[in-house]
């Protein structure tokens, strides 16, 4: 046998040892998007506000991602999280309302399903209230109602804009009509703002749905959603049922909403912030000082008057 056969031999029959150990990848290091299935570096995600860099889609975030993403840092200041639900109709399912409640009060560390407070975007005094989708699908009880109402008082009695961000399943079943009566409360809030002449701007977001769209979600003075957001009343099999016919396969997004006019713009999360800016700018008063000329008794225009 030749050296070079023994080394060869040698080769097949040791176990490869490396000089390195193989890194594990940690959880969350990369995310996969759900609609292109790119893999991306998580933290160039999350700089793109949780927009996909490879198609766009807009990935969900919830409240406190919301919050940071749209108010200037160091500017806000929530109001009313001591608010909490409870269970006025002992209602039951297959496991009780108020235990259910306690159990996504604790996984989710929210009282529920939307936080309010007041803030700053690019320097624009805001009311601001963001759902989160987390708590019960972002179902609309008597404390988002309830909270929503206060919010919108809050912003008209200090003349500033109001902004809320929709992400609900609609008007929460377990609290009955004591839950659809916050469209009435809360729109009723709403034209109080209106006749105050403020402005009032719903963000729509994936998905809104059932009494939240109809109430507050499309009472705004400008109605803006995000790209191929669900929104709707009911959902798309209960309405095909009903009609009888096959519905559009866009049916139901933000894009088909817009082409038939029940939404006003569809703007990008990565240009959320700056366009609500503008519209906020846009919408305050400026006090010009108009200076009216005096014309002379013998100039043909005063003769005319």
């Amino acid at each position: 046998m030749s050296l070079l056969d023994w080394f060869a031999n040698r080769r097949k029959t040791e176990p490869v040892v490396h000089d390195y150990q193989e890194r594990e990848i940690a959880d969350g290091l990369w995310t996969k998007c759900e609609a292109c299935d790119a893999l991306t570096y998580t933290k160039d995600l999350q700089a793109n506000l949780m927009v996909c860099l490879q198609c766009g889609h807009h990935m969900r975030i919830y409240s406190d991602e919301r919050i940071r993403q749209l108010i200037d840092p160091g500017t806000w200041q929530f109001l009313d999280e001591e608010v909490s639900p409870t269970d006025p109709l002992g209602f039951r399912d297959r496991k009780s309302y108020s235990d259910r409640l306690r159990e996504t009060q604790a996984k989710t560390g929210l009282s529920d399903a939307v936080r309010t407070g007041l803030g700053l975007i690019e320097g624009q005094p805001v009311a601001l209230g963001v759902m989160d989708f987390r708590f019960m699908g972002g179902s609309m009880g008597s404390v988002v109602g309830e909270k929503l109402t206060r919010l919108i008082e809050k912003g008209t009695d200090q003349r500033s804009p109001v902004i809320i961000v929709c992400a609900s399943g609609g008007a929460r079943m377990q609290e009955g009509m004591l839950s659809l009566m916050q469209m009435a409360k809360i729109s009723g809030a709403l034209e109080r703002h209106r006749e105050a002449g403020l402005l009032y701007l719903p963000i729509l977001t994936h998905p809104t749905t059932g009494g939240v769209t109809a109430s507050f979600a499309m009472l705004g003075d400008l109605i803006i959603a995000e790209p191929k957001a669900l929104i709707g009343f009911a959902g798309r099999r209960v309405i095909e049922q009903t009609l009888r016919e096959k519905l559009p396969d866009d049916f139901q997004t933000a894009e088909y909403l817009q082409a038939h006019g029940f939404v006003d713009a569809i703007v990008p999360r990565t240009q959320l912030k700056k366009t609500l800016a503008q519209l906020i700018r846009l919408h305050q008063p400026r006090s010009l000082e108009v200076k009216i000329p005096v014309l002379e008794s013998s100039s043909p225009a005063a003769a005319s008057f």
